[in-house]
């Protein structure tokens, strides 16, 4: 099958997740994941309309935005390291993936330093696993004020990873309890927090019926991985 082909599916499959929820299509972003992806494939994501393209590797990012140029929004959406912070704030349009407030931090001095607001979510660790990155659910009230705080930095939403399981429905409950505890903490603090980055090419259509607004869809979209290419792998800025 072709990206496009995939992508027509896909389309169709959210149209129903919607329909389930009583939601419009317009109000669920696809962000095209395009880690380990030739520079080819983000063109074609592009031309389809796909313009929200995440990735989890700032040199990765770096060297195919030196080929396809300024286009797209881009999304970090992997786990951010300090020392990468800065290069990651030039390159990235958004950061959905914030997990500390060292970070945040971080983020903020680097986004002062160049002129910049970075919108980002945060990450929140709802299914508890330790092989996930993202804030105890206990924890996220405080670390989102303390976010929305920093003068360089729109704090837009939440973002979750359910695990993975054979039946991809039985993740709704983890969504569920996201979006439940951003409805308390908007409730409690007054924030607003219109996004949920929740959903990946396993799960998707649960957690738009469960409220997502952000989908982030890599191999359904864009098939299998290719091994990856030293040029875009070698993470050295």
């Amino acid at each position: 099958m072709t990206i496009e082909s995939r992508y027509q599916e896909i389309q169709g499959r959210i149209q129903c997740a919607c329909a389930k929820s009583g939601r419009g299509i317009e109000e669920v972003l696809l962000i095209g994941v395009t880690k380990t992806h030739p520079p080819e494939s983000v063109e074609q994501a592009l031309r389809l309309g796909i313009l929200h393209l995440g990735e989890n590797k700032v040199q990765e990012a770096s060297a195919k935005k030196g080929i396809v140029g300024e286009k797209g929004v881009w999304h970090f959406i992997g786990h951010l390291q300090s020392n990468k912070v800065k290069n990651a704030v030039q390159i990235f349009d958004q950061i959905d993936s914030v997990d500390s407030l060292v970070l945040a931090q971080e983020i903020s001095k680097r986004c002062e330093m160049i002129g910049k607001r970075m919108p980002v979510l945060m990450e929140v660790n709802v299914s508890g696993e330790g092989s996930k990155f993202g804030v105890k659910p206990e924890q996220a009230a405080v670390l989102a004020e303390q976010i929305n705080g920093l003068p360089h930095l729109e704090l837009r939403g939440f973002m979750t990873m359910a695990p993975l399981m054979e039946d991809p429905m039985k993740s709704r409950p983890y969504f569920a309890q996201l979006r439940d505890l951003r409805d308390r903490i908007q409730q409690e603090t007054g924030l607003h927090l219109p996004e949920l980055s929740m959903g990946m090419s396993q799960d998707f259509e649960g957690a738009i019926e469960e409220g997502s607004t952000m989908i982030r869809l890599g191999t359904i979209l864009f098939g299998t991985r290719p091994k990856p290419t030293r040029e875009f792998f070698e993470d050295s800025i």
